[in-house]
């Protein structure tokens, strides 16, 4: 088992869940002398910047978050939903706890994908914001996250999806495909993407991805299924998100046909 410091969407032990990470234990921790940032650059456009944390000067800095008592096959789940070793870093840090000091793994964003002006957007932001009242921190923390600007994605149409080529796939066809990926009843092939984006082959490659994303939403329960999509009982905006991504999987991947849903 192994301590692991969630400071950032992470705090939501439902955005956890939604991982596959259910942490034994969950307590409040403190992280003196660094602050709270946004400045990791998420892979695609419309999410904006995502947590981060960074050495402070400032006497009364600290980040404040939840400590997680998870077991050793976690890990490697973390290590891939952080993208650890191409977006970020996993660093050891001590930690005030009210039992005392406590060592914690946590991430710290890598150099090659900081944007000192990036912001969360209002998905993201609340996500955290749930995360921090539910764990009781401090309420001028709280205050200082309900103040914090938030980046406002561009619209995006419905997707029209490409006539050519017409290939239909199911679960079990899909999974021969380690590289292709599916999203809201349409097929990408991922292999010739961007470098950094080879980190998420493994998290999305030969499966459908639907339910993991509507599960990433600030309104999820973690109950959403792929029926709620199938039968149309999403909302405005889980099906704005789905169409977001859509477009920008289309824009980073090669598209290459239709799924259909067992």
């Amino acid at each position: 088992m192994f301590f692991y410091f969630g400071y950032g969407s992470n705090l939501s032990l439902a955005s956890l869940r939604a991982k596959g990470v259910e942490p034994r234990q969950s307590v409040r921790a403190r992280l003196a002398g660094w602050k709270l940032v946004f400045d990791v650059r998420h892979w695609y456009r419309h999410e904006g910047g995502v947590g981060n944390i960074r050495p402070s000067h400032g006497t009364h800095d600290a980040v404040e978050g939840l400590v997680h008592l998870c077991d050793d096959h976690h890990l490697p789940l973390l290590d891939a939903m952080e993208s650890y070793g191409v977006g970020y870093d996993r660093i050891e840090v001590e930690l005030e706890t009210e039992t005392g000091p406590l060592r914690a793994l946590t991430y710290v964003g890598l150099p090659a994908h900081i944007d000192p002006a990036g912001l969360p957007t209002r998905r993201y932001l609340n996500i955290v914001l749930q995360g921090a009242l539910a764990a009781g921190l401090p309420a001028p923390y709280i205050d200082r996250l309900r103040s914090q600007p938030v980046f406002e994605p561009k619209d995006y149409p419905p997707f029209e999806f490409p006539p050519e080529p017409l290939q239909w796939f199911d679960s079990a066809t899909l999974a021969q495909h380690p590289q292709y990926t599916a999203l809201a009843g349409a097929v990408f092939d991922m292999a010739h993407a961007r470098p950094e984006l080879h980190c998420v082959f493994e998290l999305f490659g030969g499966k459908d991805i639907t339910t993991f994303h509507l599960r990433r939403l600030d309104t999820s329960d973690g109950r959403d299924c792929l029926r709620d999509f199938q039968e149309g009982r999403l909302s405005g905006p889980a099906r704005q998100y789905l169409e977001a991504y859509l477009h920008e999987f289309h824009a980073e991947y090669r598209y290459v046909g239709r799924y259909g849903y067992d």
